[in-house]
């Protein structure tokens, strides 16, 4: 690494270091290019700190209470009393180290790299800058700033203490009540979490539905769970108004108000093109919402992107996957150029909602002649043994023409875990036949697969 003036010049400059960006810094820097990190936040990003790794501990907690519960007519009687301290504490110790990322920036460096905290700045398709030090990349810069939690211009919201996904991960203590904006895989998980442990939620969506981006059946399954579960499912409902007194107070369209000590805003993720200087690569930062890659994770010429900024998904294991592509592409190496055909994603409620591939709408909307195959939980040998919890459904969505399965969902407990071989069809393009031919170990959830192979029509 040389400097010249306020300019150093290295091999890679990596623009936000969350999981994409980590493994692409520190997988350049371990093949021995010279790498310099920049991240104004904690390397490693928003999974191990405020994401997937904490609130996973949460719902682990909550599906035990919610286990216990089921004790009585199954296996005995039960008295359940919900204790967040241990839950809060374990987020701490285990998940993030009470938010220092002290081991993840060691370990960078320990594999070569430079690691610059600040929040850097695109000048150039070559040069970053950071708190007035420019770094210019004579081979590459790679672009993975990641995502920042939506919060729509509701009249009233702001400068009220309302929460996002942060300050709900943060919580040592739980509130006594709680309105839920957003009804995704991330409102939705929350929303079970906090019900498991005495919260009064209320969970409000502007679709019609729970989880909109996946089958009608799955997001109407879920609230009727969390009906079942006392949560107050509202859907379709637009947040007009917020007020704060002590407690919130969320005005719906249509004049409903509801009254809570707390606020969830759940409502999706944003890019922030305009605050990485994305203009200097040719993007219009007023219009885009994501950066236009290619099958390589190439940008521009000397430019790659990966993760939640490239629009192709918000989930940790697709910066991954990505972050090994464009590794490859930068050090010349053969690789297979991206596909997001078949593209896992899990709802981790309970019961579990994975999906891959398109739904049956997307597929109707591509021209594909779709056939559905689908299987309920309960009727299946397994749900039928697991009784009570069992809720859920295995549905898959086949191209007749191509005889091969183009989406699956997989709704109930283990879903996601059921997902793998559906995940896998879809990706390798397996004839339905072939899948009809298999041996599926009885009694399992994924047998239910057979069951819905068995009804594709």
């Amino acid at each position: 690494m040389s400097g010249l003036g306020e300019v150093t010049t290295v091999d890679v400059v990596v623009l936000g270091m969350g999981p994409g960006g980590e493994d692409v810094a520190g997988s350049l820097a371990s093949a021995g290019l010279s790498v310099v990190g920049i991240d104004a936040g904690l390397v490693g990003g928003e999974c191990p700190y405020w994401g997937c790794i904490p609130s996973k501990m949460m719902i682990r907690a909550a599906h035990l209470l919610a286990e216990a519960r089921r004790i009585p007519g199954m296996a005995g009687t039960s008295t359940v009393t919900p204790d967040w301290a241990p839950v809060a504490a374990r987020i701490r110790a285990e998940a993030t180290d009470n938010w220092d990322d002290t081991v993840a920036v060691d370990r960078f460096v320990g594999k070569g790299g430079t690691f610059v905290r600040g929040r850097g700045r695109l000048v150039a398709h070559d040069v970053v800058e950071v708190d007035g030090r420019r770094y210019q990349a004579t081979r590459a810069v790679v672009v993975a700033t990641g995502t920042t939690a939506a919060v729509p211009p509701i009249p009233g919201l702001a400068g009220t203490p309302y929460w996002t996904n942060r300050q709900a991960i943060e919580a040592a203590v739980l509130p006594g009540s709680i309105i839920v904006l957003g009804g995704g895989a991330i409102g939705a998980e929350l929303t079970q979490v906090y019900a498991r442990f005495g919260v009064d939620v209320t969970v409000v969506e502007a679709a019609e539905r729970l989880l909109p981006m996946e089958e009608p059946e799955a997001g109407d399954l879920l609230a009727d769970v969390f009906r079942n579960e006392g949560i107050d499912v509202i859907t379709g409902a637009e947040a007009t108004g917020v007020s704060y007194d002590g407690k919130f107070r969320v005005v719906l369209a249509g004049g409903r108000e509801l009254v809570a000590e707390q606020l969830l805003v759940a409502t999706g993720r944003r890019v922030d093109l305009a605050g990485i200087g994305a203009e200097v690569l040719g993007i219009d930062v007023t219009t885009a919402r994501a950066l236009p890659v290619d099958e390589h994770l190439r940008l521009t010429d000397g430019v790659w992107a990966v993760g939640d900024v490239t629009g192709r998904g918000a989930f940790t294991h697709v910066a991954m996957y990505q972050s090994k592509i464009a590794t490859a592409d930068i050090l010349g190496e053969p690789h297979t150029p991206a596909d997001y055909t078949a593209l896992p994603r899990v709802a981790f409620t309970d019961p579990e909602v994975g999906a891959v591939g398109l739904t049956a709408g997307a597929a109707r909307d591509a021209g594909i002649d779709v056939a559905i195959g689908r299987a309920d939980v309960p009727s299946t040998a397994r749900g039928w043994l697991h009784k009570t919890g069992n809720e859920g459904f295995i549905q898959l969505v086949a191209d007749r023409d191509r005889g091969v399965l183009v989406g699956a969902t997989s709704m109930g407990p283990n879903g996601g875990e059921v997902l793998g071989l559906l995940t896998l069809a879809v990706h390798a393009r397996t004839p339905i036949e072939e899948l009809r031919s298999m041996i599926y170990a009885y009694p399992t959830f994924h047998r239910g697969i057979e069951d819905a192979l068995r009804g594709l029509a």
